[in-house]
């Protein structure tokens, strides 16, 4: 069974940046596609980035393309997501999910079969 927990959410004034960390119990990366998603104040959720388990390429949604960097470590089992260049917008809850597929449309992150997901950290952007 796979377990994912987020953490790093914080209060950051714009522009500023934010580290957060997924760590993944149960299942190794190499096996699974890691996704991240954030869901703002009366929302949808949406997809901000993916890692491919294969072969290590990411996909980002066209909001966060430049700013935002996805990378895993293997070794710690976790993916991480740097959060540079922070906008007001970016404020939301922040999630894992693993086991989907990594497919970007329209310049936005799908939510394909993510069958595990982690709590969420949250991100404020304010200043």
């Amino acid at each position: 069974q796979v377990q994912l927990a987020e953490s790093g959410g914080d209060l950051v004034q714009p522009g500023g940046s934010l580290r957060l960390s997924c760590s993944v119990a149960g299942v190794t990366l190499a096996d699974y596609n890691i996704g991240w998603f954030r869901q703002a104040p009366g929302k949808a959720r949406e997809g901000v980035s993916c890692i491919n388990s294969n072969d290590g390429r990411t996909w980002y949604a066209e909001s966060v393309k430049g700013r935002f960097i996805m990378s895993s470590d293997s070794a710690k089992n976790t993916v991480y997501l740097q959060l540079d260049a922070l906008k007001v917008e970016d404020t939301g809850d922040y999630y894992c999910a693993a086991d989907g597929i990594c497919a970007v449309i329209g310049g936005t992150i799908l939510d394909l079969d993510f069958d595990s997901w982690g709590q969420g950290t949250h991100v404020t952007v304010s200043s």
